[in-house]
């Protein structure tokens, strides 16, 4: 997909990546309709770069605010490509985390963006080419402690990307699935970081992600996988799991430390 064709409908353009991933489509020429929950972060995008981005401040959990969203594709015509980068993540113990916690994360990075990708897609099939990207993560492929909601998550937008791109393989729309690794962002928290500097696990820069997601929405790249090593424990993971579970024993008791310290912390 050449760039300065974009006409993008970007979710969760208020997070880390989102920011990143918004400049630098508009550097290259696209032209975007920016969602997110937060408005400052959305008007200071849309002040910076005026007559290339447009904003909706949205929850896309809620009925209405799918409903504008919606409405503001139709009146930003000629959608051609729909990137879901809006999610939650939370580092705890399955038996720490309360079930509005559990529910909030499956709505938001689930539900609410099978909902809007349904929503979207006659849009999309007005055009003579078209893409629809979901953001993932390797999380989506390798189960990890202290992020079995988050997992759960990420496994099922694989699964719908992988099914939506059947689906559609008749149409000129191409379905990506995008799968950074950990990332610095405020999605994770200092003792997340505290915890992925100690087990040696790397984590990239908004930045770098942005410019990656972009390489592969020009190349339409249908899966692409960010980071060594887990690009190996991801082929490892479906071909070996036991050798994955064998390796991630090592790391639970350090996990489990810095999990049930976040939890003594949070507790009233």
């Amino acid at each position: 997909m050449n760039l300065s064709d974009c006409r993008v409908l970007l979710t969760g353009a208020s997070g880390g990546i989102g920011q990143a991933l918004a400049t630098q489509l508009v550097a290259e020429g696209a032209r975007l309709l920016i969602i997110g929950r937060q408005l400052t972060p959305l008007k200071e995008l849309a002040d910076k770069y005026p007559g290339k981005v447009d904003l909706v401040q949205a929850d896309l959990t809620l009925r209405e605010g799918r409903d504008a969203v919606s409405a503001a594709a139709q009146r930003f015509g000629g959608l051609n490509t729909l990137i879901n980068a809006a999610g939650i993540n939370s580092f705890n113990l399955l038996d720490h985390q309360d079930e509005a916690e559990i529910a909030a994360m499956i709505n938001l990075n689930v539900t609410s963006t099978l909902q809007l990708t349904h929503r979207l897609l006659p849009l999309l099939r007005q055009q003579g080419r078209a893409l629809i990207v979901n953001l993932g993560s390797t999380f989506g492929s390798i189960g990890y402690p202290g992020f079995t909601t988050y997992c759960a998550s990420k496994f099922a937008l694989r699964g719908f990307t992988e099914a939506l791109r059947r689906e559609l393989a008749d149409t000129p729309i191409r379905v990506l699935y995008f799968a950074p690794r950990a990332t610095r962002t405020a999605m994770n928290a200092s003792h997340v970081v505290a915890m992925n500097d100690e087990l040696n696990v790397s984590m990239d820069d908004p930045q770098r992600v942005a410019r990656q997601l972009i390489d592969a929405i020009v190349r339409e790249r249908e899966e692409s996988y960010l980071g060594w090593p887990e690009k190996l424990f991801v082929r490892l993971n479906s071909l070996l799991p036991k050798m994955v579970d064998s390796a991630l024993r090592k790391q639970l008791p350090t996990i489990q430390r810095f999990a049930r310290s976040k939890h003594q912390e949070n507790k009233p």
